[in-house]
Parts: C-alpha cells; sequence; structure tokens
C-alpha cells in the first residue's frame, strides 16, 4: 500500500500519460519536437553570431565564400539534427520502456490490493 501512495505522489501521474501512447507514438512525436526545438536554437545562435560577427564576415564577402559558409552552415545544422534526432528517439524509447514497467507494476499493486481488501470484506462478513 506504501508502494503504491508514493509511486502515484512521484511519478504515477507522467508515467500514466507517458503510457497512454503507444510506444513508437510517443518515441516519435517527443522527437519530433526535440527536432523542431533544436532547429529554432540553431537559427536563434546563428542569427546571434551574423550580429556579432557580420560586419567582419561581409567586408571580404566573395561569391565562393559564401557558397563555403553556408555549405558548412547547413552541414553543421544537418549534423546537428541527425545527433539529436538519434538521440533523443533513443532516449525517449527508454524514456517509455522505463515508464511502462513502472506502470505495470503498480497496475499489479493495485489488484493485489484489491484482492487483500476484498479477502477483508468477505472474513468480516
Amino acid at each position: 500500500m506504501t508502494k503504491t501512495a508514493i509511486y502515484e505522489k512521484n511519478q504515477g501521474e507522467e508515467d500514466l500519460k507517458i503510457v497512454c501512447y503507444y510506444k513508437k507514438d510517443y518515441s516519435s512525436l517527443n522527437t519530433w519536437i526535440t527536432l523542431i526545438w533544436i532547429t529554432v536554437g540553431y537559427f536563434l545562435l546563428c542569427s546571434i553570431a551574423f550580429l556579432c560577427w557580420g560586419n567582419v564576415l561581409l567586408e571580404n564577402l566573395t561569391i565562393m565564400k559564401l557558397l563555403v559558409l553556408a555549405a558548412a552552415a547547413i552541414g553543421a545544422y544537418l549534423a546537428l539534427l541527425i545527433i539529436y534526432g538519434i538521440g533523443a528517439g533513443s532516449f525517449y524509447s527508454q524514456k517509455y520502456h522505463r515508464a511502462k514497467q513502472r506502470a505495470k507494476k503498480y497496475m499489479r499493486d493495485l489488484s493485489r490490493l484489491e484482492k487483500m481488501n476484498q479477502k477483508k470484506e468477505t472474513d468480516r462478513s
């Protein structure tokens, strides 16, 4: 009984929200959310970098330097997306698995508690 109360207080609500999804849906949704925020952060970082060092970059800018700079920025962005996409996918998959195991144990404990309560009620009668 104590275990179930502690679980409900600490992790129960979050775990039950997680396990209402299928594993692939939960992992995919949160991976997409991560990739969107990585995109926002990367473009903010590029914008701030351009504001800080834009004058230096634009002084001797040629078409070739512009293409190299654009290729480097796009390459770094794609590498960042791939690394974070793989990492987020495995992280959220493991998070789902752990939440599913805890929720399964919680449900098993609840059924045992219910059986104990039924047995006590039948003994009283």
